[in-house]
């Protein structure tokens, strides 16, 4: 097993905000973190990456506990993050951004371009010139240039136009291809259940479905992911 998230409980403040979620990964899976806004799914993520440490409960990565280490360690243990919004250094140059984090391994910087070849086309601009598709472009890059074991992809594609969308399912299609495993939210449905292997559904904190993602049913889809 790659990833093994055991009952953590996280709050805000006073505020709690996880009850006893679970999730588990193996090898080379796509799993599709789902759940209506403010059910838990970035928390999750933030806590896994333990930017949001777990008061209690347990998480591993390949056998090494994570919750009790800092972000920047959890990050050296194989966990690659695209958080929501991008994040990227504005005043950074492309180049700057991919190469800033990048730890060796098979994702290089020329496999990132063969990628994302806009990547290679806007090496010498500032990341803050760069549209919100491309900064997500780079953001994905930039993740794979620490040559993780685990993706992690928060809102993969929102806020995004339809032909940047395309771009990134096609990158997400064929990293799984490439045997990586892959942790994503993402709203889309329509792109997000074919690449996915599995599905773990939060509702207010707490796991309330997990299965394979061809038996997540349109029932199942209005009860928990509904408007």
């Amino acid at each position: 097993m790659l990833l093994d998230v055991q009952d953590i409980q996280t709050f805000y403040g006073g505020s709690q905000a996880l009850f006893g979620v679970q999730l588990k990964m193996d090898e080379g899976e796509v799993v599709a973190l789902m759940g209506r806004n403010g059910m838990g799914k970035s928390t999750t993520i933030k806590s896994i990456c333990n930017l949001m440490p777990p008061k209690s409960g347990r998480i591993v990565l390949d056998g090494k506990p994570t919750d009790r280490q800092p972000p920047h360690k959890v990050a050296r243990l194989g966990i690659g993050l695209v958080p929501e919004g991008r994040r990227c250094f504005p005043n950074l140059t492309v180049y700057e951004n991919l190469v800033a984090a990048a730890r060796p391994g098979r994702w290089t910087l020329e496999r990132v371009n063969d990628l994302f070849p806009r990547l290679a086309e806007r090496r010498d601009q500032m990341a803050r010139s760069l549209s919100g598709g491309e900064q997500q472009m780079l953001a994905v890059g930039r993740a794979l240039m620490t040559n993780p074991r685990l993706l992690i992809l928060d809102e993969a594609t929102e806020g995004l136009a339809p032909v940047i969308r395309q771009d990134i399912w096609r990158a997400i299609r064929a990293l799984k291809a490439d045997g990586l495993s892959i942790l994503v939210v993402d709203k889309t449905l329509s792109e997000l259940l074919p690449v996915a292997d599995r599905c773990v559904v939060l509702e207010n904190g707490r796991n309330v479905w997990e299965g394979k993602a061809d038996a997540l049913s349109p029932e199942l889809q209005d009860r928990y992911l509904g408007v």
